[in-house]
Parts: structure tokens; sequence; C-alpha cells
């Protein structure tokens, strides 16, 4: 386990930072993770790691932007230390779809593979015990 996974998590309310799925659904701990990744010349201070849960952290792996599908231009993904997560995302509670706002949630959106027919309904359900958004 990483030795900031409490710190991070008690500052994500124990959620992801990326889909804001809750943490205590699962049966096990999400991931903390670099932002921009050390690869990529990322540093290893608590105002460059996230909580992640497995899916986003996966597909997230070392990329830092990704192409808006609207737009079609490279854009940056989403930074949850400079990113406030309602103003690049609304989730529809009755669908469980979460919507990118404007390109870079958007492209969040598509790089992370948010809206997976399981994402959804686990969001319904999460919903309907109160535990999200």
């Amino acid at each position: 386990m990483n030795p900031r996974y409490a710190f991070v998590a008690l500052r994500a309310g124990h959620r992801c930072e990326y889909c804001h799925a809750p943490e205590v659904i699962f049966n096990s701990l999400f991931e903390v993770e670099h932002i921009i990744p050390l690869a990529l010349a990322g540093v290893d201070s608590s105002d460059n790691l996230a909580l992640a849960c497995r899916s986003c952290n996966l597909k997230k792996a070392v990329h830092v932007e990704h192409r808006d599908p609207v737009t079609q231009t490279i854009v940056r993904l989403f930074n949850p230390r400079r990113d406030s997560w309602s103003d690049y995302f609304r989730v529809e509670v009755e669908t469980g779809l979460i919507e990118g706002l404007g390109p870079v949630g958007r492209a969040t959106v598509e790089k992370l593979g948010m809206n997976t027919p399981a994402q959804r309904e686990a969001r319904r359900l999460w919903n309907a015990l109160g535990l999200f958004p």
C-alpha cells in the first residue's frame, strides 16, 4: 500500500477522483496515482497524487492528454488537484451516465471509459443506496 494512501483517501473523501466511485462499495482499497506520471517528469508530492479506482487508474495509465471526441483536438485530461469535478462533469442520475462538460471533460470521460453499461448500472445502484454522486 502506498504510504500516502490515508492522506490521499481522506482528502478525496474515499471516492475515485475521476469517476467519483465510492470506495466503500469495493472489496479493495483504491489506488494512489500520479496525476502527471513520474515517467513524464511528474513529481512524487501530495499535490500530484489522486485517489483512483482500478478502472480509471488502468485506463489513464501514463496519459495526460487525449482527443476531445467533439472538436478532435488534443486536450489535457482532468486534473483533480487543479480542477473542480462539477465544472467538468455532470451525472445523469437516472441513467448513471457521466457527461463530460467541455473538451477536457469529454476527453477524460472517453479516455477513462467511464460509461460502460456495467459502470452506469453500478452508479444507478450506488445512487439508490445514497452513495453516489
